[in-house]
């Protein structure tokens, strides 16, 4: 998922904390891992405008802390044995690019 956050128009990663933060400009959207009681746990955080609700229906995903589930932000903490699906998963870091990144940047999307 971090290659593939990566493939954004100015999409960049830096480290603040324990996570792994992919950020266009300045701007996180999409944090990765950083949970010390997730080892063998895929962890990502992102923003869905649109499919926060849905994304929250599925057992592995709660809204986000620190109060940015009110804004839209999941986080994903999910086993092998959760059998997600890392295509959605590529979708919602699309979708939070799309909704964090400036509208120049998502036109050179197409």
């Amino acid at each position: 998922m971090r290659r593939y956050a990566l493939t954004f128009p100015e999409a960049h990663e830096d480290n603040p904390w324990e996570h792994i933060a992919i950020k266009v400009r300045k701007k996180t959207f999409v944090f990765l891992g950083g949970h010390k009681d997730s080892a063998g746990m895929f962890s990502m955080t992102v923003k869905l405008p649109v499919s926060a609700e849905m994304a929250a229906t599925l057992p592995y995903v709660e809204p986000a802390g620190y109060g940015l589930g009110r804004s839209g932000w999941v986080t994903v903490r999910c086993a092998a044995k959760d059998k997600a699906d890392p295509e959605m998963f590529r979708e919602w870091i699309e979708q939070s690019y799309r909704a964090i990144a400036p509208r120049t940047l998502v036109k050179q999307m197409g």
